[in-house]
């Protein structure tokens, strides 16, 4: 088990990983793309570009350059639209305060590591009492560049004072899982979102907490020592159309 002298870390992101979200994020979006008049379709839309933050994500889905400025006001109104339709709905995903206990029991350091922003991150995290758990909270106003960058992850490693090669991080999105391959990390999966296959090199795939245990975690680190290279093609930014 992790040791206090050479322990390891699991750095969670959070919408998608922590709380079940992704059909609230994706209705959100459409009534945005409604709203601007647009056809795009929001689930296909985050099943490929998950994980960057809002503002990033809609650079991606006009034929034309936005100003910066906009983008903004466009992702605080979807900001808005989630919030109103994920208000009643806020809850853990199954087994996850039970492991989080676990994990810190045994050694684990614990780090949460989101392309939200403060306000985001304190809508969930303190409404369900969870930042409890965490060591270190990084979202994007603390790094220059969002996932598949590994700013995100690396930032994370470096606050918790852990090396990246004992991190192991918990996603649900391709740049995502990007990030922590490009940041020298491994990760698990959480299929709430994406099909098993559809990840590139997890340690393991599971739905929810229910389905794996710290013993578990430190088995697959110690079976699998090298974090995966990461796949150019899957950390493309950018919206395929098919």
């Amino acid at each position: 088990m992790p040791t206090s002298s050479t322990p390891y870390a699991l750095i969670f992101d959070m919408d998608g990983v922590i709380i079940d979200n992704t059909a609230a994020q994706a209705r959100a979006f459409q009534l945005l793309f409604r709203d601007l008049g647009l056809t795009t379709n929001a689930r296909r839309l985050l099943r490929r570009l998950n994980g960057m933050p809002a503002g990033d994500i809609l650079q991606h889905v006009f034929t034309n350059p936005v100003p910066q400025k906009k983008l903004e006001e466009y992702a605080a109104q979807r900001e808005l639209l989630y919030r109103v339709l994920y208000w009643n709905k806020r809850q853990e995903v199954a087994g996850l305060r039970g492991f989080l206990q676990a994990a810190r029991a045994v050694g684990f350091k614990i780090a949460l590591g989101t392309g939200s922003g403060d306000d985001t991150i304190a809508y969930i995290l303190d409404h369900l009492d969870l930042r409890q758990y965490f060591d270190v909270v990084v979202g994007k106003d603390d790094v220059a560049k969002g996932k598949p960058h590994p700013d995100t992850y690396t930032t994370t490693a470096r606050k918790l004072g852990i090396e990246p090669a004992r991190c192991v991080v918990f996603e649900d999105a391709l740049l995502g899982e990007q990030a922590a391959y490009r940041a020298g990390m491994r990760c698990i999966a959480v299929s709430t979102t994406l099909k098993a296959a559809d990840f590139q090199a997890p340690l393991t795939v599971i739905p929810d907490f229910t389905h794996i245990t710290p013993q578990q975690v430190l088995a697959l680190l110690e079976q699998h020592p090298q974090a995966p290279k990461p796949s150019k093609q899957l950390a493309k930014r950018q919206y395929m159309q098919r």
